[in-house]
């Protein structure tokens, strides 16, 4: 198996992060990704440093005028004053907009532009943010595309995560996509591709870029978003529309839910998967729904991770195993190896 990480993705290192009007210390640290390094350095996996591909890969599923935001964002925010005030150490918004957001933000000041692309107060921009974010996609480019040169399956150790960033917006630590990157650098040799994502919230930026195409399956097991981020979609009602119709699954699954849940929604997800018969397959893996993960509400343990490689490795596709979320730094380096053993990498 070959795995992707550039020493840029630690890089990034938020300052705050808000939960029920509380600045909480952040949850996305350095650290997790070098205790996935652990792992992987331990089971002898090698792993490279992707090329600087720049921003070409991006523009597959995200629109120009948001990553020209995300890349000046914070040098143009350091100019700010604003009624005597100077900006806070971070880009965060103040506002939202009212309606719709359509094309870019019609405002130039980066103020209100703040608003326009960035969904919650999860996503501070920081001086070396754009750096880790770019380098976290082109892991995920390279991954894609040494499956796409012959690879069985392939590893990219994305971080910052991205499977709830949409088209022109960052949220829940997530500024760029890196599984649609992958979903999308794949298509352009396979016809048909598939996206299980696994992580304990519904990944609803990758559902929201495919949403309206037939030739992307995206599903999606999560956690009940009635009660949990992101709240407004990952119900099973969302079918995707006009070409996409029929080509979205969303499973959640109850609070309190542990492996024989995801067992049964995994076999739901491996079907779905086999009667699109797509050509290659992205796997978004976090580890989030581990039972003592501090944000979690799921309580799997590391037989839901193997149980999670064995299905892959049954589903027998060219794969491109992304990572998303895991916050427990002294467990995802565990459930990573667990997910590893199922897959027998």
């Amino acid at each position: 198996m070959q795995a992707f990480f550039s020493d840029d993705q630690l890089l990034h290192d938020p300052q705050q992060y808000m939960r029920v009007g509380r600045i909480c210390k952040p949850a996305d640290l350095p650290t997790r990704a070098e205790a996935l390094m652990a792992t992987l350095a331990a089971r002898g996996i090698a792993v490279s440093a992707p090329p600087d591909a720049g921003r070409a890969a991006l523009e597959q599923v995200h629109s120009t005028d948001y990553l020209d935001y995300l890349e000046t964002a914070f040098e143009r925010w350091r100019k700010v004053e604003s009624f005597g005030l100077e900006p806070g150490i971070e880009v965060l918004p103040n506002m939202s907009p009212h309606g719709p957001r359509v094309g870019p933000c019609p405002s130039p000041s980066v103020l209100a532009q703040t608003g326009w692309y960035v969904g919650d107060l999860s996503c501070p921009i920081g001086p070396n943010t754009w750096r880790s974010v770019l380098r976290s996609a082109h892991a995920a480019l390279a991954a894609a595309e040494a499956v796409l040169d012959g690879g069985s399956i392939a590893y990219a150790l994305c971080r910052p995560s991205g499977h709830h960033a949409q088209r022109a917006r960052a949220a829940g630590f997530c500024y760029v996509n890196n599984s649609a990157i992958a979903a999308a650098t794949l298509r352009r040799r396979h016809a048909r591709v598939a996206v299980l994502d696994i992580d304990a919230h519904h990944g609803d930026g990758t559902q929201q870029i495919f949403y309206e195409r037939g030739d992307v399956l995206t599903i999606s097991t999560h956690a009940n978003p009635a009660g949990y981020y992101p709240w407004y979609t990952g119900y099973s009602h969302e079918r995707g529309n006009g070409e996409g119709e029929g080509f979205n699954l969303n499973l959640p699954l109850a609070h309190g839910s542990g492996n024989a849940e995801f067992a049964q929604a995994l076999d739901q997800a491996t079907a779905a998967i086999e009667r699109f018969q797509p050509q290659a397959l992205v796997l978004p893996l976090g580890f989030d729904t581990y039972k003592d993960d501090p944000i979690s509400v799921l309580k799997f343990d590391m037989e839901a991770f193997r149980l999670a490689g064995e299905r892959v490795r049954a589903l027998g596709l060219p794969t491109v195993v992304v990572q998303e979320g895991g916050y427990m730094v002294g467990a995802i380096g565990a459930a990573l190896d667990a997910f590893l053993e199922g897959l027998r990498a």
